[in-house]
């Protein structure tokens, strides 16, 4: 058997600890015997490289999709979130094959404070669901750095039990991008795992921020993830995430945690009279639920197909995906005429001189975007851009 050395981090407390368990193990360089595991010799020196993948076909994404294959699911997926231009048409040929078996899905999404549980709700919540017979898809949008434009997507290793599981699918997507940004690439994402066959999205956002609001105009529910200890009434009310919730889940109900969570489940029952239902004949009340003890979920899941029944009923829920739809539309008109202006080498070639002027006060701002409308050019803008929607052939 080979050795594999452990050293402690440069961090960790000199006198050992216990409570303290974290350590580096050696890599590949530290490995002698390179016959164990799944490490191939020939890979380390570098005599074997693996082979690229085969490109897919329209035809083979929509077919494999279609049957459920999770690798080719996730190879449309990347495809879906690839930035590159040249990739967006095949993208959206393969998300028009695959329209007419979306929408049969009940989408929910999960919001709350860092702390508050989410990947552990998530994660006793799926398995919970797989263990009914559900299929289940967690949508993870992982905050993009403004600095690197980078993503860690790290969500997926806190669910280690439902990661591994055939009938659940995760898949952390980065929140930055282009055209459409979350918006475009998490609703598009989500139509590809409804098309694959999972009949439940979970959609965690990345905490409290513009992403609620996001991924509020993309669910069917919209559950808020609370702890104890929220403040009074007043500040709750301050809160406009809670007006967009179907429902609020006290978090961590169990132990000594028990008493004071019925305490902020009451107080929140109180808040709530003061606001507006976040959906049309639909009462939001607050609920305990414990994710390390799983209890709670069950009675959530119920309240959450009762949610879906009355809205049905009574049509909210038709109602809601056709504005939702509506909406993404508009979203997406903004978004390409805001791509259009700013990539015109004309505005650019002005906008410093004009933002020069600003700043000195000589023109208003008023004045400079009149200036920088004017000099905006629809048809050539749109001349540059059309490849993406109706690329040449060739």
């Amino acid at each position: 058997m080979p050795s594999y050395t452990n050293s402690k981090p440069e961090w960790a407390p000199d006198k050992d600890d216990s409570n303290f368990a974290c350590s580096v193990m050696s890599g590949i360089d530290g490995i002698k015997d390179t016959t164990v595991g799944n490490l191939n010799p020939m890979l380390k020196t570098g005599a074997m490289k693996p082979k690229p993948k085969k490109p897919l076909s329209v035809e083979e994404f929509v077919k494999g999709v279609s049957e459920g294959n999770r690798g080719i699911l996730s190879r449309a997926i990347t495809l879906i979130e690839s930035n590159n231009p040249n990739h967006f048409s095949k993208a959206q040929q393969v998300l028009q094959g695959l329209l007419p078996r979306t929408g049969k899905a009940l989408r929910v999404g999960i919001t709350g404070v860092p702390g508050a549980g989410k990947s552990t709700t998530i994660e006793a919540f799926g398995n919970m669901l797989c263990d009914m017979g559900h299929r289940v898809a967690v949508l993870a949008v992982d905050p993009t750095s403004s600095v690197t434009r980078g993503s860690i997507l790290g969500d997926k290793t806190r669910m280690g039990t439902l990661s591994t599981r055939p009938e659940a699918f995760i898949r952390p997507s980065p929140a930055g991008g282009t055209l459409g940004g979350v918006a475009r690439k998490s609703r598009e994402t989500m139509l590809l795992c409804e098309a694959a066959g999972y009949d439940v999205i979970l959609v965690e956002t990345v905490g409290v921020g513009q992403s609620e609001t996001t991924v509020r105009s993309m669910v069917d529910f919209f559950m808020l993830i609370v702890l104890t200890g929220a403040g009074d009434e007043l500040q709750g009310i301050k809160k406009g995430i809670m007006e967009l919730a179907d429902a609020i889940v006290v978090n961590k109900a169990d132990g000594d945690n028990y008493l004071k969570a019925k305490v902020a489940r009451a107080d929140y029952e109180r808040m709530l009279e003061y606001i507006r239902p976040a959906t049309e004949g639909w009462k939001t009340h607050a609920y305990l639920a414990s994710a390390v003890k799983k209890t709670g979920l069950k009675e959530l899941w119920d309240i959450i197909r009762a949610f879906q029944k009355v809205t049905t009923d009574s049509g909210a829920f038709h109602r809601r995906r056709e504005a939702q739809l509506l909406e993404w539309v508009h979203s997406m008109i903004d978004e390409h005429l805001h791509n259009l202006f700013f990539d015109d080498p004309v505005v650019l070639g002005r906008m410093p001189e004009i933002e020069e002027a600003v700043l000195k006060g000589t023109i208003s701002p008023t004045q400079a975007v009149a200036e920088l409308i004017h000099i905006f050019d629809i048809q050539r803008a749109t001349e540059r851009h059309v490849d993406l929607f109706h690329p040449k052939k060739a």
